[in-house]
């Protein structure tokens, strides 16, 4: 039977705002993607969703990310390799303490935004974040693109690789995803993300930006929790997912 991991990135507030409906995307995913104050996130917000997650066995995930609250993680920034391994450490350690407190513990590691998109091609950035992870902990599985420079380098390293898709992005022919700030870069027809996730786990193929049919072999599904109605179209990803025959699990 087809099995497919569902992932949320969560937690991306700060202080008095909020721009996930964590609660109730909780009740959905089966992988929790965790802000931890780089981007999104602080203190009070990492404990409570760690508890929140460990309550309903979703797995917690750090996300780590560039030092950059204001742009929300997504302005490119050149960060030296030692310093970028040290603030990846120094996330996953922070949503260590709270994971452990609530009965869990840190599952994953998933780079965000511009970190993420970085360290496809770039394989300096990517071997500051593997050695960042390594320095956490050496046996942490990392999420990310299919065929990236940093899924390569973490393999290298020998950490556990998993690969992830995105049904509400567009996509590249060579894989990658369009820049957020190209025209239909962000896929926002709920029926047509519904469609492509199935598509995407089913057979592993959905359609570039060119119309193209390309492959994309992913063991986990990225939905975005900061996009409107996240949660309606959570459950319906979900629901459609299972009605067509794929058993949602998480991959850890």
């Amino acid at each position: 039977m087809t099995s497919i991991d569902l992932n949320a990135d969560l937690g991306e507030g700060f202080g008095r705002w909020h721009l996930t409906d964590d609660e109730q995307l909780l009740s959905v995913v089966t992988s929790a993607n965790v802000a931890c104050g780089f981007h999104a996130g602080d203190a009070s917000t990492m404990r409570r969703v760690c508890d929140l997650a460990a309550a309903r066995g979703v797995r917690i995930g750090a996300q780590v990310s560039y030092r950059d609250l204001a742009g929300f993680g997504r302005r490119a920034m050149d960060v030296p390799s030692d310093e970028l391994a040290a603030e990846v450490a120094y996330q996953i350690g922070a949503l260590e303490v709270f994971a452990r407190a609530a009965g869990a513990r840190v599952a994953y590691v998933k780079p965000h935004g511009a970190l993420y998109n970085r360290v496809v091609h770039d394989e300096e950035q990517a071997g500051a974040v593997v050695n960042g992870v390594l320095l956490a902990d050496a046996t942490l599985p990392v999420l990310g693109l299919p065929g990236s420079r940093f899924l390569d380098v973490a393999g290298e390293a020998g950490l556990p690789v998993v690969t992830e898709a995105f049904a509400d992005r567009a996509y590249t022919e060579e894989g990658t995803l369009v820049p957020r700030g190209r025209e239909g870069a962000v896929i926002t027809d709920p029926g047509a993300v519904v469609e492509r996730s199935v598509g995407l786990a089913r057979s592993g193929v959905v359609a570039s930006h060119s119309g193209r049919d390309i492959a994309v072999r992913a063991r986990s599904l990225c939905l975005h929790g900061d996009t409107p109605g996240a949660v309606d179209l959570a459950r319906r990803v979900r629901a459609q997912l299972e009605e067509s025959g794929v058993r949602v699990e998480a991959f850890v």
